[in-house]
């Protein structure tokens, strides 16, 4: 494992990345690595808490309201059926695409206690792995709480009032689905963790602190 110990001997020259500033490559490449793995390993369990937390909150709600049905009058049903759609819709992500940094971030730290570099060269090859994985979870990070999320999450639930309101006449339904979607997404979207965002900023300045 690297230790704060060996940083503090260490001097491996690896180059910084591109679009970082030159200065970051002054800084010992242990250091970087290390530093990338603290802040990965960070934002892992908030990120995964937000993943199935998220999942759990709208199957569970998806589960209810299909429970409700049979209390629910003939012509109101579509109202509960399409709202139960729509969170299956919404799970989805979740389940079958969670964030990128929980498996990055144990990864990487797995490879720095398991078998940490020795060489100069090993220490260069994972660095570079490492910034690789530290700037695809700010991408992500940025890709699902950007302006286009928020268009995305009231498209589609304007697409749900419609679809009830014109193929069943069930407007007031409808907006209800629709109403409490665009709440429900916005919610996710502002909670989502966006920690990356800034580290990867801060990494790019050569701003290590700790």
């Amino acid at each position: 494992m690297v230790t704060g110990a060996r940083l503090a001997r260490a001097d491996v020259r690896c180059p910084p990345p591109s679009g970082a500033e030159a200065r970051l490559g002054d800084i010992d490449g242990r250091a970087r690595l290390v530093w990338i793995d603290q802040r990965l390993s960070r934002e892992a369990p908030r990120m995964n808490f937000w993943n199935w937390g998220w999942a759990i909150a709208i199957g569970g709600a998806g589960v209810g309201t299909l429970i409700a049905v049979p209390f629910a009058s003939r012509e109101s049903r579509i109202d509960y059926y399409t709202g139960a759609a729509a969170a299956a819709i919404g799970v989805a992500p979740f389940i079958l695409s969670p964030p990128r940094v929980v498996a990055d971030a144990r990864e990487l730290h797995g490879k720095l206690t398991g078998a940490p570099p020795q060489t100069d060269a090993e220490v260069c090859r994972l660095l570079a792995d490492a910034e690789h994985k530290l700037v695809r979870d700010a991408r992500n990070a940025h890709a699902t709480t950007a302006w286009w999320a928020h268009v995305g999450n009231v498209v589609f639930n304007a697409g749900l009032v419609l679809f009830e309101g014109l193929a069943y006449k069930r407007w007031t339904g409808g907006l209800i689905n629709g109403i409490s979607g665009v709440a429900v997404g916005e919610a996710v979207i502002l909670t989502q963790p966006t920690r990356n965002i800034d580290d990867l900023a801060a990494y790019n300045r050569g701003d290590l602190d700790p």
